[in-house]
């Protein structure tokens, strides 16, 4: 397990488990995003803030010495994020949001990479 690895996932866990719990607590900041991307605020609950903090956990199982997971849940939230891209684009809405969610998109890309290569 190399330190890059450990250092990108690690943070990947932080910021999708924060961003997840956000969500999970409808924190207000976000509730403007959303709508214009035309998303239902009963979402934030499930799927959005569930699939979030379940994909930082699964990161955190795989830097834990379960990398099967790690690599499943990495998979996930990039694939999660892919869709908040096109959902953002969609209603276009290139807000701060958007581009949060091409940071995280990157971010969980980058820990994915880093986690196949660390087997």
């Amino acid at each position: 397990m190399s330190t890059t690895f450990l250092v990108v996932t690690l943070i990947a866990v932080l910021c999708n488990g924060f961003s997840g719990i956000a969500a999970l607590l409808h924190f207000g900041p976000i509730l403007p995003g959303m709508t214009r991307a035309g998303v239902p605020e009963s979402w934030l609950t499930f799927p959005i803030g569930m699939l979030k903090t379940a994909g930082a956990v699964g990161l955190l199982a795989g830097v834990l010495g379960v990398p099967q997971v790690g690599r499943a849940a990495a998979i996930g939230l990039v694939l999660f994020f892919v869709c908040a891209l096109y959902t953002h684009t969609r209603a276009r809405d290139y807000t701060a949001q958007f581009g949060l969610a091409v940071a995280f998109l990157l971010l969980n890309v980058a820990a994915l990479v880093l986690g196949l290569q660390a087997t």
